[in-house]
């Protein structure tokens, strides 16, 4: 099954969508981008992560994030679904969410991207699209992808935590530790030499002292 790599310029497409065609490319703009991909409309676990994705809209918004969803079903039954999403999250039933969702009633960018799950089937014995997350940069190079089972459910804001820490590593030499959020101490990547750790991190580097001796647990506050 062809796959997407970390570093790969993500694919560029024209595909319908609930705000109709679009060029992926194009749809990013200069932005971030999300996009994200359900096995079907009207599946209970779906509809809850559409929900959600929908209530942390305004946050991703405001780190520069265009969201997009994929589903195979049609327009019309993406539009249909929108209703009960809307519904879910217990506002207004329309028709319109803070992000389109493509349309791929044959699967095609389902195989194109890597997406199906071959351990789950619908119906008609097909592989459904299992959950994919591929977060891709303002150079429409892939800088994340997460891959869960159509079975589990994702974590948004895992998602969210994520584009922070991509964000911020893209633009200093720091890495995020395990369980990081924002706010919190970061690492200083070890390809910045002791000597310039210093002069680039002004607020000061602590280093913890291990057994082997080897200075490589460098912690600094976040930048701003």
């Amino acid at each position: 099954m062809p796959g997407i790599m970390l570093g790969d310029m993500f694919p560029d497409f024209k595909a319908d969508t609930t705000i109709g065609q679009i060029r992926f490319h194009e749809f990013l703009g200069d932005s971030w981008g999300i996009l994200f991909s359900h096995p079907r409309d009207y599946t209970p676990v779906c509809t809850t992560e559409l929900g959600r994705a929908v209530k942390l809209a305004e946050e991703f918004k405001k780190r520069n994030v265009r969201m997009i969803a994929l589903s195979i079903d049609s327009v019309p039954d993406h539009l249909g679904w929108s209703k009960d999403i809307n519904s879910y999250n217990s506002d207004e039933p329309t028709e319109t969410l803070p992000f389109p969702i493509i349309a791929d009633p044959k699967r095609d960018l389902a195989v194109k991207l890597g997406m199906l799950d071959p351990d789950e089937k619908d119906n008609d014995g097909m592989p459904v699209t299992a959950r994919c997350v591929f977060i891709i940069g303002p150079d429409k190079k892939m800088k994340l992808s997460i891959l869960y089972p159509a079975t589990t459910g994702r974590n948004f804001d895992e998602i969210l935590r994520v584009v922070d820490s991509l964000q911020l590593t893209a633009k200093h030499s720091v890495a995020t530790p395990v369980d990081w959020k924002p706010g919190d101490k970061v690492m200083v990547t070890p390809n910045v030499p002791e000597e310039e750790a210093s002069k680039i991190f002004t607020c000061g580097v602590t280093t913890k002292e291990l057994p082997s001796g080897k200075k490589y647990l460098r912690y600094t506050a976040q930048p701003k």
